[in-house]
């Protein structure tokens, strides 16, 4: 099968698993959603088992492949992603100044119907977790690429086959379902159609600002590596379509590494090697969409927008834990509350808005997350492989 079949076919059932899950969560009964909790659940917890092994069976092989450059393509990209996210901030501050005196937004919803919870639970606990498996696969990699241990290298390089069968046999084909599930879960609670109007304009505010911080990423990683952004931006609508299901940029991850696979203007070691490690260290969407917000109910409940100084403390310090923030729903939003209470000074009622408004677009911000990954992989390009000496990817036959 083509890649372009592949990725129409993905899409195909993820938009289905969406448009199903939305009309089933509208007339559900509580014993049918029931079920559909208890199979989000089950799918759930196979997806996440498998994201730190997938981690690990691709950003090691990645590593030591790399050689003797890959202590320096590790800081370039960990210093890639750290600049996104502070600079996707001061862009949403600096639209937050100009916009958000003008916008009225209401900030209370009620009657929302609550989930019941699953009667059959089966938790399948990962074996390390995402931040644990990160470090894991730097060091192991780094380490077989300074030492050249041939056997680990070969193990390393059957590793990396055996998760990408589980990759494209196992998580992919459970993805859709696992999509559904969560917008019948969104719709049998009334955030579809109670919540989602109320914020339409700051929600919708947000997503605009995604979508210009991706336009200026990838034109930035275009001039640096002297290629065509597009010959990558268009193999990533299946990623960002899932990451709209999924809320996370881990639980997307396998998807986006196959979107990037597909794309001839990146080569087999840096996808592999930046793909997965920007599911974890590169939140540009989830950090624009936070400041926005942050400042929005600033001005909603405290009657005015945080002063300059203190946005800029914020940002700074901001890029910092969304770095290592998890990249699962919400991951951003708690790690950062720290700096929400203490910079910000938001109290309670803030925190707990705050958090409900982002729930709403969550989404929205992962997909943004995941689809940055691909113009940071392109930026990498134009760094360490512009002359194209590394393998190229195999899988650009769409």
């Amino acid at each position: 099968m083509s890649g372009k079949k592949g990725e129409f076919g993905l899409i195909v059932k993820l938009l289905a698993a969406i448009a199903a899950g939305a009309l089933l969560g509208g007339v559900a009964s509580v014993q049918v959603m029931d079920a559909v909790v208890s199979i989000k659940h089950v799918l759930g917890q196979i997806i996440f088992y498998a994201v730190p092994l997938v981690i690990v069976g691709f950003i090691t092989p990645a590593i030591a492949r790399l050689g003797m450059s890959a202590s320096k393509m590790l800081l370039t990209a960990v210093s890639l992603a750290y600049m996104s996210s502070i600079c996707a901030a001061a862009f949403a501050a600096v639209s937050g100044y100009l916009l958000i005196p003008h916008l009225s937004v209401p900030t209370t919803v009620e009657n929302l119907l609550p989930l019941p919870k699953p009667s059959f639970v089966l938790d399948i606990p990962p074996l390390m977790s995402v931040m644990t498996a990160l470090v894991t696969a730097l060091l192991i990699g780094l380490a077989a690429s300074w030492t050249r241990a041939e056997t680990i290298n070969k193990f390393l390089r059957e590793l990396e086959n055996i998760m990408t069968s589980i990759v494209t046999r196992v998580i992919i084909p459970l993805l859709p379902f696992f999509v559904g599930a969560t917008f019948c879960e969104l719709s049998y609670e009334g955030r579809l159609t109670l919540q989602m109007p109320i914020f339409l304009m700051v929600i919708g505010i947000v997503i605009v600002g995604h979508y210009i911080w991706l336009a200026v990423l990838y034109s930035i990683a275009g001039l640096l590596s002297g290629r065509n952004p597009m010959d990558v931006l268009r193999h990533y609508m299946p990623a960002y379509l899932t990451a709209i299901g999924t809320m996370s940029s881990a639980a997307t991850l396998p998807v986006s590494l196959s979107c990037a696979r597909r794309s001839p203007a990146l080569s087999k070691p840096i996808t592999e090697f930046m793909i997965p490690l920007g599911a974890t260290v590169h939140l540009c969407g989830s950090v624009l969409t936070e400041t926005f917000f942050i400042m929005t109910i600033s001005l909603m409940l405290y009657g005015a927008l945080p002063s300059v100084g203190t946005m800029i403390l914020f940002i700074f310090l901001f890029g910092i834990f969304a770095v290592g923030a998890p990249g699962v729903p919400g991951g951003t939003v708690m790690a950062s509350l720290g700096l929400v209470t203490s910079v910000i000074g938001f109290d309670p009622a803030g925190v707990a808005l705050l958090l409900a408004i982002f729930a709403l677009q969550d989404s929205f911000g992962t997909a943004c997350n995941v689809t940055g990954d691909g113009a940071l992989a392109l930026m990498l390009e134009g760094i360490f492989n512009r002359d194209k000496h590394l393998e190229p990817n195999a899988d650009t036959s769409a």
